[in-house]
């Protein structure tokens, strides 16, 4: 199975590179355009130019042979013919590699219409991004999370962190109805969220610190549990409210991967 998927993976590797290289302009990336051509669109060896790597090797990946392409060659095919962003993650997926530019910063790239629709929302809503920072919430979600998300923040100061949240602030295990149940299970969705980035420098930070801080977070995170993100019962006990319950949905935006789009509705 593993082989039909290989196979499969690199005929459409081949195909969408020849659709690439026929569609575009050989005088756009400064090749001669000439009359001479036999077909439209930049011949093999230009884009293996382009992509820095032999002809041959080139050929071979278009003839759908059993050879690998490096991320690093994959960045500067996708830079240098100006993919779009779906195209682009297309390429890295069907060639089975991982985005070097995956781990850009998130916060320059999360749009501003996504936080102004955030306080168009009545019910808790707030935004996270890669590392389970929240890049932006409501007014209901701040006082939801009375003592976190309702103080003031220098503007040097690291976004929060919902992971920081559970394992290093006293409070939120009174808040946090069940909450060996609950971080337990943020701990196996945060392993299944960044799956794809383990070896980044900016998670590993985060998960020594975790650890470093809080054995409940080493030893959850040591289980190696992994539970895909859903929705459902969330109980929340607030200091002023009571205990409330809410019903959490999570979007994800296609464009912006990354971004987590949480949003608690009340239940009756």
């Amino acid at each position: 199975m593993k082989s039909e998927t290989a196979r499969a993976r690199r005929k459409e590797l081949a195909a969408f590179l020849q659709a690439i290289r026929s569609r575009s302009q050989p005088a756009d990336y400064g090749f001669p355009a000439g009359s001479r051509r036999r077909t439209e669109g930049l011949r093999r060896e230009e884009m293996a130019q382009i992509v820095g790597i032999s002809t041959t090797w080139y050929t071979w990946i278009e003839q759908g042979r059993e050879v690998n392409i490096s991320a690093e060659a994959l960045d500067r095919l996708a830079g240098n013919l100006r993919l779009t962003r779906g195209e682009r993650a297309y390429l890295f997926e069907i060639a089975d590699r991982r985005d070097p530019q995956g781990s850009r910063s998130e916060n320059d790239d999360v749009p501003p219409l996504f936080v102004e629709l955030l306080s168009e929302v009545r019910v808790p809503a707030y935004l996270m991004g890669r590392y389970w920072d929240l890049l932006g919430w409501n007014d209901a979600a701040a006082k939801l999370f009375t003592g976190w998300l309702d103080q003031s923040r220098a503007a040097d100061e690291p976004a929060p962190n919902l992971l920081r949240f559970v394992f290093l602030e006293p409070q939120t295990r009174s808040f946090l109805v069940d909450w060996e149940a609950r971080a337990r299970r943020i701990t196996a969705e945060f392993r299944a969220d960044c799956r794809n980035t383990l070896e980044e420098p900016e998670l590993i930070r985060l998960v020594d610190e975790l650890s470093v801080a809080s054995s409940d977070f080493t030893r959850f995170w040591k289980q190696h549990d992994v539970l895909e993100r859903q929705g459902g019962e969330r109980r929340f006990m607030h200091p002023k409210r009571g205990e409330i319950r809410y019903q959490q949905v999570t979007l994800r935006p296609d464009e912006h991967e990354y971004l987590k789009l949480v949003i608690l509705k009340p239940l009756r």
